[in-house]
């Protein structure tokens, strides 16, 4: 049962027979008592939206090449790519769950954990965009931001109550 705020153009819908306990899960855009298969759709596509443009539109070209450097330079560029994934995790976060604004700082961590160690093995091993090496290990990078906002979502479910069939 849901009670969906007009937010962002979504639309929820609530028995009108049925009352929201004391109890529900409260956001500035929803009411929970559990979240609906749709929710957990739209906060799916609103973690790979988060994904597709901290990391292809808002990455540039200087950051993409220097986060896998060594030093202070490699760590820089890291982390001027990281905030912002840091930023629009907390405003997913806010959005659906905002007891978990933390996740914004924890994904800032895991995502430079993650690019750190991709960008340092390409550098050191000298790949390049025209070996199979660069790109298993870019597929292997895309993946595990992948399953970590799968280890989002199911958390935000979970303090949301579950799944309402």
């Amino acid at each position: 049962m849901i009670v969906c705020k007009a937010a962002l153009g979504i639309v929820g819908f609530y028995p009108h027979n049925q009352s929201v306990s004391s109890n529900s899960f409260q956001t500035p855009f929803f009411s929970y008592l559990y979240m609906s298969p749709l929710e957990i759709l739209l906060l799916y596509i609103a973690f790979r939206i988060k994904q597709y443009v901290c990391d292809f539109v808002l990455q540039t070209d200087w950051m993409a090449l220097t986060k896998g450097k060594p030093g202070a330079e490699g760590y820089k560029a890291l982390f001027s790519h990281t905030i912002y994934h840091g930023v629009a995790t907390t405003v997913i976060a806010l959005v659906f769950a905002p007891a978990l604004w933390w996740l914004g700082l924890v994904d800032f961590i895991i995502h430079s954990i993650v690019d750190r160690t991709k960008g340092l093995i390409t550098y050191r091993k000298g790949w390049s965009y025209d070996s199979r090496w660069f790109w298993w290990s870019f597929g292997l990078d895309q993946e595990a931001h992948n399953y970590t906002h799968l280890a989002y979502i199911v958390l935000i479910v979970m303090i949301a109550g579950g799944i309402e069939f």
